[in-house]
């Protein structure tokens, strides 16, 4: 295998639909297209736990209460990871760091992200281009076992991805760092509902629930900017969902809306949904500029 393909993989799980509050990180060190080291802790957030992410990962306030917080383990992240590139399956996970990072005051990576569902979807255009590219998916289709929703097994998976990719394309990280960056620099200035075509958040499907700061015609807009298409209601073809704040006297005794309800619902079910704030979306679609 090609000495090219050295890179990390990066998976984190979170406490709640806040993307800081990580509470298990997973990296894989892969070098020459070989996973080399395998490393992962569980992270105190020291706050709450959405019953229902303890249900997709298993992870809850006893198996963290004596584990260290995010600053404590952030230079043992750093010394794997600094100067590296580090890919994760989404832009999630990175957005996830850098939400961490900034919240608890701590130093932010010196790394170049990649991001694996870009590659998978230029790698096999034909059956990944415009959806179908979630982590358990692919690496069902390419036979790639994994326990999904374990930091560290998502990481692997997106690793072998990355290597498969590279070994069916002929390309290396350095090509898909190129071809990303390239992507980027042609996507259009003009929004539309429709995501634009080349967009690093090209097939992605948003869906929005509760007050946000802004209307939400901006931040449709703002979303197809970014490359995702905008939808009203959640459905199979959702990818995303960004809550924002729950008016409970419109809840009708539920502590979430339909929309996510519904969502949490179809993940249990093996839908590739991910649910995340309004602060968390704003930082995406802010990482998301060229």
């Amino acid at each position: 295998m090609n000495a090219d393909l050295t890179f990390n993989a990066l998976d984190v799980e979170t406490a709640n639909s806040d993307r800081a509050s990580i509470c298990q990180i997973g990296v894989v060190q892969v070098q020459g297209g070989i996973i080399r080291d395998q490393w992962s802790t569980l992270i105190n957030p020291r706050e709450w736990f959405d019953p229902w992410n303890v249900e997709i990962h298993g992870i809850d306030e006893d198996a963290v209460k004596d584990s260290p917080t995010f600053p404590e383990i952030s230079d043992a992240l750093a010394s794997r990871l600094d100067g590296s590139v580090v890919v994760s399956h989404t832009s999630f996970d990175r957005v996830a760091l850098e939400r961490a990072t900034t919240k608890h005051g701590v130093n932010p990576l010196r790394v170049t992200w990649l991001d694996s569902a870009i590659i998978v979807r230029r790698a096999w255009p034909d059956r990944y281009g415009r959806r179908g590219y979630g982590l358990r998916n692919v690496a069902n289709d390419l036979g790639i076992s994994f326990q999904h929703h374990d930091a560290l097994e998502d990481a692997r998976a997106a690793a072998e991805i990355v290597v498969r990719a590279c070994a069916d394309t002929g390309a290396e990280i350095a090509f898909w760092l190129d071809e990303v960056t390239r992507r980027r620099r042609v996507r259009g200035d003009k929004p539309k509902r429709v995501g634009k075509d080349g967009g690093a958040l090209n097939g992605e499907t948003i869906v929005f629930t509760g007050a946000l700061s802004v209307s939400r015609r901006e931040v449709a807009d703002l979303a197809a900017a970014a490359g995702s298409n905008v939808a009203s209601g959640v459905s199979g073809k959702t990818t995303i969902l960004v809550v924002g704040l729950q008016d409970m006297t419109r809840l009708n005794g539920y502590k979430k809306s339909s929309k996510q309800r519904k969502a949490e619902d179809l993940i249990v079910n093996g839908a590739d949904i991910q649910i995340i704030s309004e602060s968390d979306f704003f930082e995406l679609v802010a990482a998301e500029k060229p």
